[in-house]
């Protein structure tokens, strides 16, 4: 499910943007030899720093690239568990290089290697507590909030932590398979409910409407960033948010949030839902054999964002209404 611009082509502007900021998702970096994913997808894991590197420098030589964001999954799960740090912090160190801010956030390869209160440390996630989720402004016109997919989940809290427990009842009921990771005989958008998936929790739920409202108050536009995706038009039905309906049921409310960038989904996509918001999933770093690249940057306008791509990140025009 390849992302399609309007109509299939992106049309140059003659407007300046208000800013433009960088995006790539699923570095998933180890140093072990290439594999495949479970559907039989070559995976480069070693190559997949190159990509995050040729990204880098492609911000810097733009000069106007004012942010980076990083959706999840910097290191992948087969890491060697006695180098998850050393991993983590070689392609941090790649990030550092960027001319400008990264924003991180969590993604399920990332709590197989290391805790929460560790990831929020590492990663420099702008909060005042272990919380893994927030906003920013970079400009009055617009606010990020960047979400915690795995606020609720059977990932990252430790074993005998009572969210870590209320998941995995939560998966009992929802998937019987033995596996929690196989969406095996689920249906539709109940294969979702596998364990490498998560949910926002209510908490954050709370947070999020009170970050819409007030935006709404300024007269912001929103870009909502997570790394799972939350509308089944623009991702597998397997990769989607645990409770991706109670989210966009919130979102829904105000007008005001105009696209939800993703990743997870390594082949990427794109939507429109019923209600004007904009859906991208973004192609993942780890399946550019070398040579390629999977990464972009988008420019940001009073009443579009711009997708360019790179390689196998596809071009995507996102247009809203005032």
């Amino acid at each position: 499910m390849m992302a399609v611009t309007n109509g299939g082509v992106v049309h140059a502007s003659s407007r300046e943007p208000l800013f433009s900021f960088g995006v790539i998702a699923d570095v998933q970096y180890a140093d072990i030899p290439d594999g495949r994913s479970f559907l039989g997808v070559p995976r480069y894991y070693r190559h997949s720093i190159s990509v995050l590197q040729r990204a880098v420098n492609s911000w810097n030589k733009q000069q106007n690239i004012k942010f980076s964001i990083n959706f999840g999954d910097i290191i992948d799960g087969y890491c060697p568990k006695d180098k998850s740090l050393w991993a983590v912090q070689k392609v941090l160190d790649e990030f550092e290089k960027f001319d400008g801010p990264t924003y991180h956030m969590f993604g399920n390869h990332c709590l197989y290697n290391l805790p929460r209160s560790k990831l929020v440390s590492l990663l420099k996630m702008p909060t005042n507590s272990d919380r893994a989720y927030y906003d920013f402004s970079p400009c009055p016109e617009y606010r990020f909030v960047v979400l915690d997919a795995y606020d609720f989940s059977a990932l990252g809290w430790p074993r005998d932590h009572p969210v870590t427990a209320e998941a995995m009842k939560f998966l009992d009921e929802k998937n019987p398979n033995t596996d929690k990771n196989s969406p095996d005989g689920l249906v539709g958008v109940d294969r979702r409910f596998v364990m490498f998936n998560g949910a926002v929790g209510k908490e954050q739920l709370l947070w999020l409407n009170d970050v819409l409202h007030n935006a709404s108050l300024c007269g912001q536009n929103v870009i909502i960033c997570s790394h799972l995706p939350m509308d089944p038009g623009s991702a597998s039905f397997a990769a989607l948010m645990w409770n991706y309906d109670e989210v966009m049921a919130v979102v829904h409310q105000y007008k005001c949030v105009k696209a939800c960038i993703a990743g997870h989904d390594h082949t990427g996509g794109h939507s429109l839902d019923s209600h004007g918001v904009h859906h991208r999933t973004l192609e993942a770093a780890l399946e550019c054999p070398p040579g390629t690249s999977a990464f972009g940057h988008i420019k940001v306008y009073p009443d579009k964002l711009l997708l360019v791509g790179s390689d196998k990140m596809a071009d995507t025009e996102m247009c809203f209404e005032l």
